[in-house]
């Protein structure tokens, strides 16, 4: 698999972490983030990623700011992307089984370092259930294009 990083400023030592994580778990890793402390505007870093995420360059990405708000906000601008902001395992767990994320977002000054190889392996481990939550995803899609969610055809509960 093929996951871009991406990350501002305040992200840096986090980024060099999860490629590390990503390379060790036996996929490639595109970098798209800065290495520099000069401050950079981390709509620029998720853009990119989350572009390459969009137009199927990259399998998933991986963003890193502060907080990991920002990133999540302007990548989810980007169609085709459902990033998820995750603190924990459990988050970035269900981001991917109901939500099919594609972009996990991430804090580089709240989240420790076993927690964030933690989050990390689990998000890139676990799959999309679909059933259910297939239908769910198809709203979200739906929402991109403009149309009312609950205009769309669903069968199941």
């Amino acid at each position: 698999m093929k996951v871009a990083v991406a990350n501002d400023h305040r992200g840096i030592e986090a980024k060099e972490q999860i490629k590390a994580i990503v390379t060790e778990l036996g996929h490639e890793c595109v970098d798209f983030g800065t290495n520099a402390e000069d401050p950079v505007d981390y709509p620029d870093l998720a853009y990119a990623a989350a572009t390459a995420v969009s137009k199927k360059e990259v399998d998933m990405a991986i963003l890193i700011c502060g907080t990991g708000i920002g990133m999540c906000i302007a990548a989810n601008k980007v169609h085709g992307v459902r990033a998820a902001l995750c603190y924990d395992e459990l988050n970035a767990r269900i981001s991917r089984q109901h939500n099919d994320s594609n972009v996990l977002c991430l804090s580089g000054d709240l989240i420790g370092s076993q927690a964030l190889r933690k989050i990390v392996e689990v998000w890139l481990s676990t799959e999309f259930s679909g059933g259910r939550h297939q239908r769910r995803v198809n709203k979200i899609s739906a929402i991109e294009q403009g149309i009312d969610p609950k205009t769309i055809k669903t069968k199941g509960k």
